[in-house]
């Protein structure tokens, strides 16, 4: 089977979706190619800061969250080792709304509220990706994607968001995303009776070891362990014994009780993994028509909360550039115009992702740092009193509006049922 698009984007994360809702509002209907039979919710959750919610604005699905998930604006670091508690405070920006703010939420009721925003012909379940090709059509640059199932899609531009072993990032040539020596376990705890705790993020660091939870609702938790070591083999039951038995086990009882109380449908292991920031900036992130998002661009480690908040930046940036391509040409997808569109994109996002994920990786690195003097002081002294508090002021970032269409009422997109 052959199909044309004008779009496609590889991956149904929060990358892809937020990119084909962006391109969506601009009247470009792109089609989503997933991995997966369903909508992948890995990770149970995230915490969006202050630069995020401006980006779900844009996207126009930031009202279905905000009345669900409550801010956070301080919260406590327990040093295990020496028992001292510090309290930090989040700067939270005021830009005149209520969305500004620290908020941890649901992974898949962020996807949920993407994927509601699209026709419902627009994701495609179990693609999977196997070759990538260029063909010239009529003068012009066509990308032909080949599927494992024997499909053939000819698109005027693919848009890589297949994640940290991206496909079409290493199509374009990019470095391989490398292991930054740690690993995280993520879950849910639940607590049927509730749990009692206020809407505050409590964080547990150790040598190697940083641990914490916050609530997402009145009966559940968000929690995580980053730490220095080897794999955990085995079946949620197994990762959250050995959490339990080898790694938190001198930690305060409200985290094992925490870690006890875990949904061990939700419990995953994975390798923290980034790419280089020299490989950002002077990689080539994008060819012709091809170009990538989220964490096919810059994967980061998770120590600034950036992963999706980044993500969403990308996606209405892209979707701006093409958006006023497409509506600077009367609706239409013209060649030259659409390169020097996502040459434009690229651009403005190259810097900014290198610093993320240099700010990620120096973040962690203070956090889990070892026994030495210098580097207890640096972590309990500068960085905890100091600089943590003001995240969310450091990575707040208006990534911008999307263009209004000015060619009538023209919409590429098909109509929801």
């Amino acid at each position: 089977m052959e199909m044309m698009e004008d779009v496609v984007i590889v991956g149904a994360g929060i990358a892809g979706l937020a990119t084909a809702v962006a391109l969506k509002r601009v009247g470009v209907r792109a089609l989503v190619l997933e991995r997966s039979e369903g909508l992948r919710a890995t990770g149970a959750a995230l915490t969006l800061f202050p630069n995020a919610w401006p980006a779900l604005d844009a996207l126009g699905v930031s009202h279905k969250l905000t009345p669900i998930y409550a801010p956070t604006s301080m919260g406590y670091v327990t040093n295990v080792s020496a028992g001292d508690v510090q309290q930090v405070l989040f700067r939270v920006a005021n830009t005149g709304g209520d969305v500004q703010g620290i908020r941890t939420l649901h992974r898949k009721a962020l996807l949920e509220a993407l994927a509601e925003e699209l026709p419902v012909d627009s994701i495609q379940f179990s693609s999977k990706l196997a070759v990538i090709e260029n063909e010239e059509q009529g003068g012009a640059s066509i990308v032909v994607i080949h599927l494992e199932d024997g499909t053939t899609i000819k698109s005027k531009v693919l848009i890589g968001c297949d994640g940290v072993n991206s496909v079409v990032a290493r199509w374009l040539g990019l470095a391989e995303p490398v292991h930054s020596g740690r690993s995280a376990v993520r879950g849910l705890a639940v607590f049927p009776q509730g749990h009692g705790f206020k809407q505050e993020v409590h964080q547990f660091v150790d040598v190697g070891k940083r641990a914490g939870f916050v609530p997402l609702n009145d009966r559940e938790l968000y929690w995580f362990l980053t730490y220095s070591g080897d794999k955990m083999a085995g079946e949620p039951e197994q990762i959250q014994k050995h959490v339990l038995e080898k790694h938190v086990e001198k930690f305060p009882s409200t985290y094992l009780d925490v870690v006890r109380h875990a949904d061990l449908s939700t419990l995953t292991w994975a390798p923290l993994m980034f790419r280089q920031p020299w490989g950002i900036i002077f990689g080539k992130l994008s060819k012709g028509h091809v170009t990538v998002a989220g964490d096919a661009m810059h994967p980061m480690t998770p120590d600034l909360g950036q992963g999706g908040g980044s993500s969403l930046e990308d996606a209405v940036v892209l979707g701006r550039h093409i958006g006023n391509s497409v509506i600077n040409n009367g609706g239409l997808i013209v060649p030259g115009d659409m390169a020097k569109a996502i040459d434009d994109y690229v651009k403005e996002r190259r810097w900014r992702a290198a610093f993320l994920v240099t700010g990620s990786y120096l973040a962690g690195w203070v956090q889990l740092g070892g026994d030495k003097w210098w580097m207890k002081f640096l972590r309990d002294g500068i960085f905890y009193k100091y600089l943590f508090g003001r995240i969310s002021g450091l990575v707040h970032k208006d990534c911008g509006k999307l263009p209004a269409m000015s060619f009538g009422d023209m919409d590429h997109s098909s109509k929801k049922d």
